[in-house]
């Protein structure tokens, strides 16, 4: 009966299967941090707005722009540049803060596009792994009239072993890509809603 070896098959895969290792840890790493980082929590903290909205509907724009620096997060980095700029008129007010939210959607999707590019890299490595192996194989036909199975071995191993296990990383990190993509989209329009409401109430007649 066949038992799979994990050791066994990275070895044979060759020399590519350490640099799709490495695509695989960097993925990884990636996806936790930024899985860490795009909670909606740490993006709109609870309560955050209410207590905003509170203070401008009391007059009290001072203690709205403390509450703001207080919190470390993109809606109270972009409500703060918002409330401090109130004195100008709606469109240059919103131009602002629509600046202010740009700048916070590059922070948030730092290293995000990373994944994509490793899932790319890792599957044109298996690719590259097969090529390899597939060179080894012919070069074996080439040299022996009458080909040993078992000299070809090492050549179908490495074509097989790196291609799959390219696919083996390439796959998830498209998930984790997509995943955090999707979420990091509904957190941006989540931000757009509120700074639009905080703006109107900025504005009101």
């Amino acid at each position: 009966m066949y038992s799979f070896n994990v050791v066994e098959f990275f070895v044979k895969g060759g020399i590519f299967m350490y640099p799709i290792a490495l695509c695989s840890i960097i993925s990884l790493g990636i996806f936790m941090e930024r899985l860490w980082n795009v909670r909606r929590k740490k993006i709109i903290p609870n309560t955050f707005l209410e207590k905003v909205e509170a203070f401008l509907k009391n007059n009290k724009t001072g203690e709205a722009i403390g509450y703001c620096e207080s919190h470390n997060s993109p809606i109270a980095h972009i409500l703060h540049t918002g409330i401090k700029n109130r004195e100008r008129t709606r469109e240059t007010l919103k131009g602002v803060m629509e600046e202010a939210g740009r700048k916070e959607t590059v922070r948030l999707f730092k290293n995000i596009e990373a994944l994509s590019t490793i899932a790319s890299i890792s599957t044109l490595l298996g690719l590259l792994g097969t090529i390899s192996g597939m060179i080894k194989i012919f070069a074996v036909i080439s040299h022996e009239t009458i080909v040993n199975p078992t000299a070809l071995a090492g050549g179908i191993s490495e074509a097989l072993n790196t291609t799959a296990y390219g696919l083996t990383v390439a796959i998830p990190t498209i998930i984790f890509y997509k995943y955090l993509y999707s979420r990091v989209q509904a957190l941006i329009l989540s931000m757009e809603e509120s700074s639009l409401y905080i703006l109107d109430i900025l504005k009101m007649e």
